[in-house]
């Protein structure tokens, strides 16, 4: 008995952290989506008659910041807030450009020879990750490895 009183303050302390800090670890990461659709109405309100504001094209990244039924409320690397259909969305990861200009290079390093530039609202399909680096590729089928501060999405 003495020794299950003398750990009990270690495993209350072990029983607290895995109950009160993992999950809110967890839930702090936010889910991505992006477009799967050729073109993707960003609306006002969860209805297919709420008015369009803008539309996105396929590939686009959004972080999903709220659910109502089949509608996902998202926001976009600008902070636009709108609803799209849930079933118009995908997994696939893709960054867009937030710099005003990313250079996609041969080879993950500042050294690595330039095989691109891309523009801010780029979007890049991700293909792998490498510490400060992103390999993706451009819409036109470059690929290249772009230093991740210089994009948005996953």
């Amino acid at each position: 008995m003495a020794r299950f009183s003398r750990r009990l303050p270690a495993l209350l302390l072990a029983f607290f952290f895995s109950w009160m800090v993992l999950p809110s670890a967890f839930a702090a990461q936010p889910q991505m989506v992006s477009v799967a659709v050729k073109t993707l109405n960003m609306r006002t309100a969860p209805s297919q008659r709420a008015e369009a504001h803008w539309t996105v094209s396929r590939g686009y990244p959004l972080r999903v910041i709220g659910r109502k039924g089949d509608w996902l409320r998202v926001t976009d690397f600008e902070n636009d807030k709108a609803w799209v259909f849930r079933s118009m969305t995908s997994k696939t990861p893709h960054h867009v450009v937030k710099a005003k200009t990313a250079q996609l290079r041969r080879a993950p390093g500042a050294r690595s020879p330039v095989v691109k530039k891309a523009v801010y609202g780029d979007v890049l399909r991700t293909l792998e990750r490498r510490g400060d680096w992103v390999k993706v590729r451009h819409e036109g089928g470059t690929t290249g490895w772009v230093l991740k501060r210089s994009l948005w999405g996953w």
